[in-house]
Order: C-alpha cells, then structure tokens, then sequence
C-alpha cells in the first residue's frame, strides 16, 4: 500500500497529541483516505524531553530543513505557534510544493493574505480548521455544507481560559486574581496569560472567522479588542440581577448598510440564550446563514486530544485529495474564489448601537442621580431601569447601575467623559455592553 508522508514542525502538547491520534487510530486513518499517512520527520529544537509517546529516534531532527528538503514528505504540519519563525516556516514549506496544515491562529489572523497568495501560486493547499475552536469543526462547516448561505452574523465564546475564570466569579463570586492562579496550575492558562485575558487570542480567532464567514480581508489591527481584566464581581452580580451573563464574546456581523461590526469585548448575555450556558473552558460558535437559521457549534476549544482531531481531520482531507489526484482548491482557502474575496469597511466603534450597563460610583449625596441622568439625556441616553444602593450611609461612595435603551458607543463615551469629570464621582465609570438580538 501507498503512504503519505508527513513532516511535523513543533513537538509540543499538541504536537504530542497529534503524534498519538496519528499511532491509536492508524487503522482508522488508513480507511478512511486509502493510504497510509506515516509521519516521516518531526523538527523541534527539543528533541530529548518526554512527550509520553513513543517515537522512534530517526524520526526527530532539530533541523526543519530536514521537512523542507526531502521530496517524499507532501504534508508539513505546524505547530509552535506564534509570528516568527512559524511564518517562514509555512512559507518555505508552500515554496518547496508542500500542502500545509496548521493551528496558527495569530500568524494567519496578521500575514494570511501572503501565505494564501504564496499557496495559490505553488498549487498546494493550506488547511487550518484547528486555529478556531479546537476540536469544533466550524470552519470546515462554514466552508462545506453550509457554503450557500449568506452569513449575517457570527457570535463566539473562543477562549477556554476567559471563560473559565468568568465561570468561576459567576459560580462562586471567586476573585479575579484566585482564579487567574488557579487556571495556571490546572494547565488552563499560560504562564503569560496577556493574550488570553486581554482578548487578543479571540481577536486573532474572530480575525479567521469573519473573513470566512463574510468573504473578506480582516486588518487584525482594527478589530476593537478589550479583555476581561476589568470585570469585578459586583459587575457580575449586578448582570445577573439585570437577568444576565457576561463572557467574553467575539462579535462579526453584517449590517445593513454593508459594513462589518468586528469586535471582541466582555458582553452581556440574556440568561435564556445558549451561550449563556456555555461554562469552563467550553468554546461555542453561534452562526446566522439566510437559508439554514441560527446554528450553534459547542465543544472543547483547546487542549492536545480536541486540537489534534481538527489537525487530523485537515491532514486526511488533504491526503484525500492527494489520493485520488485532486489540485486547485487552494484559490478558495476563506471558502471565496480569491477574485470574490474583498475588502468590507469595518464599522467604527463609536459608530456602534447596542444597549449598555453603566455602572458609575459616587458620593451619596442629593442631586447625584439628576447629574447623571441629565447629562445621559443631553446626549440622547434613554435609562431602561436602574439600581442604586446603600442610601444614607453618611456620604460615603455607593455604586449606581443604569441599563440602557440602545445608544450610540460614541454618545455614551462622551457622557461618561463628563460624568467622570464631576466631583461626587470616586472611581472611573464603567461600561459592559449588552447583546439582547444573537441572531
């Protein structure tokens, strides 16, 4: 029988559990593509540390040259992660003739226009489904049996870490820092968490997502990008009383004048909604397609077994392709023929209309409330209901929540502006946006 040969360039977590899927399920494998997909070489600068699966020692090189070089291996997979040296990597490997598969959010997120256009010339392929979601096969979706829909909107808790931590001050009103310390020491977080709690992994996620979903070029640049550092347990608890949740939430969608909303913030949550729902370090997916409705893709978004199957999952499909002879897909890796694939103006943030919870906190004192309610007035604020507590407790500082008809970002930002700049206010006043319409 025939084999494809596979090189695999970062020998890590996933790349352990890639190395697994590959040994338990060969059979499996070998059924389902009609060859055998050996692993041939696998190139990591460490090559002594145990993974806790058995390799044969002429498989592993620290040279990735190695993978480049030798005209056998069709398939190289990446995977250490990050901008460089991955990108040069992905790029030797496209110019020596090698489809590709990789996780790389973040260096597609910034350089996937190059490396798309790199494969397009050479003729092979580049596959990616496990940069988003993990283990949840949305991409190959969104791309495959659901190609003929229109996409109005994509919604997505993308960061098992986020919401992890969200999860625990919600369950157990645990502190932010506890729980950040925690998620380190079961392997939930990194031990530089910043692109994790500052938003920027789901930004990279979305940036993916939304140029498959709406057929165009993502500037990662200009997605408005805001972590969840700042959310506190009184946040949280008052949300729930309003009837909410906060996650963290990736947002794309199309409006109606043909701009894109690409965003990624804490968000509130009607409790009724399935994403709600969605706790620990569980991801899900929430797509609108004019023809299929609302389509919600749930399951793990990290982790080396997840991970691997999507890894996997590309790895067959592009053996398939080589099995049966198959060329020229490579012109559409967003799902659009590269001429159809275009540049949609992304809608300013302070150009975005949702309903809002503000929370300000000021000396308890008569006329606070119609300060503040004047100056949300004047900048056409309309107050849904409000909260506020502790009255007389001698002067001191109490908070004041106020949920929001719709409003303008920009009008908003200008009344909390000069609501800050009052002497009764004690601490910078805070905004969580809400999502009442996930559809």
């Amino acid at each position: 029988m025939n084999e494809i040969k596979v090189g695999l360039i970062g020998f890590g977590n996933i790349g352990a559990g890639v190395v697994r899927l590959l040994h338990e399920n060969r059979q499996t494998i070998q059924q389902k593509v009609g060859q055998n997909v050996v692993l041939k070489r696998i190139a990591d600068l460490d090559i002594t540390s145990d993974r806790g699966v058995d390799v044969d020692d002429s498989l592993l090189t620290t040279d990735v040259n190695q993978i480049f070089n030798d005209p056998e291996i069709s398939i190289v997979i990446e995977l250490i992660g990050g901008y460089e040296p991955a990108k040069t990597f992905v790029l030797k490997a496209i110019e020596a003739g090698k489809h590709v598969v990789t996780a790389n959010k973040a260096l597609l997120a910034l350089h996937g226009e190059d490396i798309y256009a790199a494969a397009a010339r050479k003729g092979v392929e580049i596959q990616f489904e496990a940069a988003v979601g993990g283990g949840i096969p949305v991409l190959s979706a969104i791309k495959g049996n659901l190609a003929g829909n229109r996409f109005t909107s994509v919604f997505g808790i993308m960061n098992g870490t986020c919401n992890y931590i969200l999860t625990r001050m919600t369950q157990e009103g645990a502190d932010f820092g506890e729980v950040l310390q925690n998620a380190k020491e079961l392997g939930y977080a990194e031990p530089d968490p910043t692109f994790d709690i500052e938003g920027t992994d789901t930004a990279h996620k979305l940036a993916v997502l939304a140029s498959l979903c709406f057929g165009t070029r993502i500037d990662f640049n200009s997605i408005h990008t805001e972590g969840i550092t700042g959310i506190s347990g009184i946040d949280i608890s008052y949300a729930a009383e309003f009837g909410y949740r906060i996650k963290l939430l990736a947002i794309g969608k199309r409006t109606v004048d043909g701009q894109l909303e690409v965003r990624v913030h804490p968000t509130m949550i009607p409790l009724h909604n399935p994403l709600a729902d969605v706790n620990g370090v569980f991801n899900a997916i929430h797509l609108t397609g004019d023809f299929v409705g609302p389509v919600l893709f749930y399951g793990r978004g990290a982790g080396s077994n997840p991970t691997a199957s999507a890894i996997v999952g590309d790895l067959i499909a592009l053996s398939r392709s080589i099995t049966a002879g198959i060329q020229g897909r490579c012109n559409a890796p967003l799902g659009f023929m590269d001429d159809a694939v275009v540049n949609l103006p992304l809608k300013p943030m302070e150009d975005i209309v949702t309903s809002f919870m503000l929370r300000f906190t000021a000396q308890d004192q008569p006329g606070v409330l119609a300060s503040i309610a004047g100056v949300l007035g004047k900048n056409g604020i309309s107050i849904a209901s409000m909260v506020q507590t502790a009255r007389h407790n001698g002067g001191k500082a109490v908070p004041i929540v106020i949920m929001t008809h719709e409003a303008e970002e920009g009008a908003i930002r200008a009344a909390l502006t000069e609501i800050d700049s009052f002497d009764f206010i004690s601490e910078k006043s805070r905004l969580i946006r809400i999502e009442d319409n996930l559809e």
